[in-house]
């Protein structure tokens, strides 16, 4: 092998050390959106209120949150592959739960343990990260979030096959992501190697450290700090994105379920190409900063794009079909109060606008976590990854807790353009912002 052959192997990403976490974790997910679908209506048949669906939805960001360092600091301490175990169990146990349940408290019970026990993902993370190096862990981690892309197309596929397969059986479909959990959890167990090895555990001063204490003592270190802030801050805006697209194409286009869930398809396979082939390529021949920058600038455009997306439904619109049809239904959407569109003025003009505008949301949305997280790593200590990585995921799912509930407000009371409008503008001030303070790479 020559000198020049060497150094371009050690940049090469090894399929087959990060193969089995991408597979752990993709089928791992495929439990949680499966149950993402149907989650608001099973609430609904206990009587919950839209406000209280929302505290549910809040419920598993929030306690990862809470979990996700502690779980990332442990990791560091007694290995990765023990860790990964003992939360999918919890998730496991999350699912049975709202199988069973027989009361609205018992689905809170359910996110609540599912949401600490899947705050696993920082753990898959450090995985990523001791399988890879510098050069190629933006890659690596993009697979994760390729895994994530694929399990939200998947996972609500398998959802709806469920339901109409069984005439809406809820309990069905919480039982069958479990049996995918498990599914994971013997895929841990069989397949996946340790990868942190014991005289690397728990070396650094941080290792032992958990909590807001944590939390508090990395946001002071400048350019971690930085990262950090600059990952929930991202998230707020892109969250709202997530969170409130389908009511947007409702008030604006009079798109129904089944046109939201092909455009989130649509989203979904713009992020997997991205975040398992792009961004790695992107990320060795630009450095990670400039695809922090490139990801907050196109992100900011997709959102002010969506914002002012022209009201004209697409032709075969008809504003009385779709009261008739949402007036059907004994689920949350007929309490949300969103005006529609009318029929009077239909074309292709308002779709075709807002597919273009998903395409750099799409891919913004897609480099920016596993952008700022490889960019995370290369500032620490290898025993500090886990730790750091778990901190990170507590901002991110901070980021989604919040989200819902500020953006839900200002698209109530200041209309469907403001919470994508204002999202666009915060990313652009970061692109700003972060111009100065992230620094050049070597």
């Amino acid at each position: 092998m020559s000198d020049n052959e060497a150094p371009a192997n050690k940049e090469k990403l090894d399929i087959k050390k990060i193969l089995p976490v991408f597979v752990i974790v993709f089928i791992d997910l495929l439990g949680l959106t499966i149950i993402i679908p149907m989650l608001p209506f099973y609430a609904a048949t206990f009587g919950a209120a839209p406000y209280i669906i929302g505290a549910i939805g809040a419920a598993y960001p929030l306690m990862q949150f809470i979990g996700a360092p502690i779980l990332g600091r442990i990791s560091d301490r007694v290995g990765r592959r023990p860790v990964l175990i003992i939360s999918q169990i919890g998730t496991l146990t999350g699912f049975i739960i709202l199988g069973f349940s027989n009361a609205l408290w018992m689905i809170f019970l359910s996110r609540i343990i599912d949401g600490i026990s899947g705050a696993n993902i920082a753990t898959a993370q450090a995985v990523i990260t001791d399988s890879t190096t510098e050069k190629n862990r933006t890659q690596g981690l993009g697979l994760i979030g390729a895994a994530f892309g694929l399990g939200f197309i998947v996972g609500p596929i398998i959802a709806f096959t469920v339901l109409a397969l069984s005439n809406n059986n809820y309990p069905l479909v919480a039982f069958v992501a479990a049996a995918f959990s498990l599914a994971s959890i013997l895929l841990t167990y069989f397949w996946l190697e340790e990868t942190l090895p014991v005289e690397k555990r728990g070396q650094g001063k941080q290792a032992a450290s958990v909590g807001l204490a944590s939390m508090l003592e990395a946001i002071r270190k400048p350019q971690v700090g930085f990262l950090l802030i600059l990952m929930f801050a991202q998230q707020f805006a892109f969250g709202g994105y997530e969170n409130f697209l389908a009511l947007f194409t409702l008030n604006r286009l009079g798109m129904n379920a089944a046109n939201n869930a092909a455009l989130f398809v649509f989203a979904g396979i713009i992020i997997v190409a991205v975040q398992g082939g792009f961004v790695g390529r992107w990320s060795r021949r630009f450095g990670d900063r400039w695809v922090i920058l490139m990801g907050l600038s196109v992100l900011g455009l997709g959102l002010v794009l969506t914002s002012i997306t022209p009201e004209q439904p697409p032709p075969g619109y008809s504003k009385t079909a779709l009261e008739k049809e949402l007036s059907s239904q004994t689920t949350v959407e007929q309490n949300i109060q969103v005006g529609l569109p009318s029929d009077d003025n239909n074309g292709w003009l308002g779709l075709g606008w807002l597919l273009v505008a998903t395409i750099p949301a799409a891919i913004g949305g897609g480099v920016l976590q596993p952008s700022i997280n490889s960019m995370l790593t290369k500032q620490v200590a290898p025993d500090e990854v886990g730790g750091t990585l778990g901190i990170s995921a507590s901002f991110f799912s901070a980021a989604n807790a919040i989200t819902p509930l500020l953006m839900g407000f200002t698209f109530q009371f200041l209309g469907s353009t403001a919470p994508f409008l204002i999202g666009g503008i915060i990313l652009w001030l970061l692109w700003w912002i972060s111009r100065g303070r992230i620094q050049t790479e070597r």
